[in-house]
């Protein structure tokens, strides 16, 4: 019994030790712009932003801080949408909760969001963009592509 644990406790500490190099991944920065020449088609639109956000790979938690002005009318709904570079456009995959939108043309709002490993992989990939609708443009009236900092 004792030649057995001797090796497994050894093993053990092993794999222990690798593991714990292998769990420091840094916090990703992401950013992006928004427009309304980077939405599918285009809009024209006066508004503009930022999106901001702070990714940890090793728990999929997404901090994103939205930032507005100049819309037509008060946001209707904001989410992240599947996207690539080349401007396609997709579903909306993480929508940004409703009662945290400010009810002006311009304005901040944040939150979290816990992503799925295929929303990890499409932000990680630089396939997520952020979109902001309002009535005048139900398909989005600003587009911001996110990009790693």
């Amino acid at each position: 019994m004792k030649k057995l644990l001797l090796p497994a406790l050894a093993g053990l500490v092993l794999f222990s030790a690798c593991k714990k190099d292998n769990d420091t991944v840094p916090t990703q920065q992401y950013s992006g712009t928004f427009s309304g020449s980077n939405e599918v088609p285009a809009v024209t639109a006066s508004g503009s932003g930022t999106f901001t956000g702070n990714y940890v790979p090793s728990t999929r938690v997404l901090d994103y801080t939205v930032t507005y002005t100049g819309l037509s009318g008060a946001p209707t709904g904001a989410h992240l949408h599947f996207g690539d570079a080349k401007h396609k456009t997709a579903l909306p995959t993480v929508p940004f909760p409703t009662a945290s939108l400010p009810t002006t043309t311009s304005g901040t709002f944040s939150g979290t969001a816990t992503l799925t490993i295929q929303q990890a992989d499409s932000l990680t990939a630089g396939r997520i963009y952020a979109n902001i609708h309002t009535a005048a443009n139900t398909g989005g009236e600003l587009r911001a592509n996110v990009r790693v900092k």
